[in-house]
């Protein structure tokens, strides 16, 4: 039996800066990791959800102060520090040495087009079907994924991260909906294990659009919890709409048509994109992609399996 990683809880806090004042939001973090790398998800079947609630358990600044042990003045003195914006504290009020660099995001809606494929693949550009590469901008994608120790964060290894989304013309693979039948085709799918690092990397396109939502990507982590059952988290990733203006300025993006849903207009976006926004930059002839996160694997509603009724 291989042997298991235990992790103590810590609290994380995230702050948003507005013209009036500050908000904050304190997430209750903590997770385990069992074994080697596994392929524990062949066959299995995941239905479609829509809705678009945000998933986790959010903290009144108040009742994070009981749980942290410490006062306002210390609460205060933490987040006016540098880097105080996104700080983790221990359950004590010892400083920390160095803050960690993941981050607990927010659980948004599977969305209607996950297909469970299994394609183990870091090129998700090929259709296999008909041998096409999808057509777009070159998007290097890459995902560090972390479980959360009170003083340090460990890379998370073995995990299964699966991404997904539309192609430039807004369309997504393996599905029938208006508009499109691509019934059978598997372009911009896949998964990949995290490494001993944590990371994992896909190589694909810039997303294009479709009305009612902003450019995203979605991706669901699949791993362990300390019991032993699966643990599921699904969300999406997002682009600062400057980014995806100056993409989708050209071919093939631009024979669209200007996209008619920007990040703020987006519903789910609304309900925690902006702490789920990949940190991007140019490389050659296309881009690079990167964001960190944390899991809470204790979190029992939030690791459930996604379902659709």
């Amino acid at each position: 039996m291989p042997p298991k990683l235990r992790v103590k809880n810590c609290i994380y806090m995230t702050f948003t800066q507005t013209s009036r004042h500050r908000r904050g939001s304190i997430w209750l973090l903590g997770e385990t990791f069992a074994g080697p790398a596994r392929h524990y998800f062949s066959g299995k079947e995941i239905m479609m959800e829509n809705d678009d609630k945000p998933i986790g358990r959010i903290l009144s600044r108040r009742d994070a102060l009981k749980l942290l042990g410490i006062g306002s003045a210390a609460f205060l003195a933490a987040y006016a520090s540098p880097g105080g914006a996104g700080a983790i504290l221990p359950m004590n009020s010892s400083a920390i040495s160095s803050a960690p660099g993941c981050v607990v995001r927010p659980e948004l809606t599977i969305g209607p087009y996950f297909v469970d494929d299994q394609l183990n693949r870091s090129d998700i550009r090929l259709d296999p079907l008909e041998g096409n590469v999808s057509e777009g901008t070159p998007l290097a994608l890459k995902v560090n994924v972390f479980d959360v120790a009170s003083r340090s964060c460990t890379p998370l290894e073995g995990a299964q991260v699966d991404v997904w989304h539309c192609d430039a013309w807004g369309h997504y693979s393996g599905v029938s909906d208006r508009g499109f039948n691509t019934l059978g085709q598997k372009y911009l799918r896949g998964y990949q294990l995290t490494d001993a690092k944590g990371g994992v990397q896909f190589q694909t396109i810039y997303p294009g659009w479709y009305s009612g939502r902003t450019v995203h990507i979605h991706f669901m982590i699949r791993t362990r919890a300390l019991d032993g059952q699966v643990y599921q988290f699904t969300s999406q990733l997002f682009f600062r709409d400057a980014v995806t203006d100056q993409v989708h300025s050209k071919e093939p993006y631009v024979l669209k048509g200007q996209r008619n849903t920007r990040n703020a207009d987006d519903s789910i976006y609304k309900r925690g994109g902006s702490q789920l926004l990949l940190n991007t930059r140019g490389v050659d002839n296309g881009y690079m992609a990167t964001i960190s996160m944390g899991l809470d694997l204790t979190d029992t509603e939030t690791g459930q399996i996604d379902t659709f009724r």
